[in-house]
């Protein structure tokens, strides 16, 4: 009998695990965003669900803006291997372009992004996107602006990268590495 219980255990909490899994990636990922600067509306859960991923909070005017090249260069070297890098520009901290063309001048123009930008969102506080709040949930929030959320293909953050760590940094390096099983 506690062999039957055992396994009926070890069932249940796959099970669990699985649904808890399905509820990180639904929180994160079922939502609908308007690229950049553009009328197209991208469906994350389709176009992200089962990659990993890099998001970053960004802004036009910032110190930190610089690190748009970083991000670049780590989309170029690992879009191969499956990691999708977004970024979501807001002005939660005070330092976005008033102006969404001004925003993706700087962007792509200015840093030649490729990767992923969509429209401006609220990413802290009680009017945070919701993939930001998830993301705060499973981690924290951003306190400034170029905070990186590195997520596994189910949707949970593995680790968080302040403003202070450069997209070209060796942990960054490492936990990419890490989580796409180099």
């Amino acid at each position: 009998m506690s062999r039957f219980m055992g396994l009926l255990i070890m069932i249940s909490c796959f099970f669990s695990a699985q649904s808890h899994a399905e509820a990180d990636i639904d929180q994160l990922l079922d939502h609908q965003l308007r690229r950049l600067h553009a009328n197209e509306t991208v469906d994350l859960k389709v176009a992200y669900q089962g990659k990993p991923m890099l998001f970053v909070n960004t802004a036009s005017h910032c110190g930190f803006t610089g690190q748009f090249e970083g991000l670049e260069a780590l989309h170029q070297r690992y879009k191969d291997r499956g990691l999708i890098v977004a970024g979501f520009p807001s002005n939660s901290f005070r330092q976005e372009a008033n102006d969404e063309s001004e925003t993706a001048k700087v962007c792509f123009f200015n840093f030649g992004v490729s990767f992923d930008m969509y429209a401006p969102v609220s990413v802290v506080g009680s009017d945070a996107h919701p993939i930001f709040a998830e993301l705060a949930r499973q981690s924290r929030a951003p306190r400034w602006n170029f905070y990186k959320y590195l997520i596994d293909q189910n949707g949970r953050v593995v680790e968080v990268f302040s403003s202070t760590t450069s997209p070209d940094s060796r942990r960054i390096e490492q936990a990419i590495e890490a989580l796409l099983g180099s």
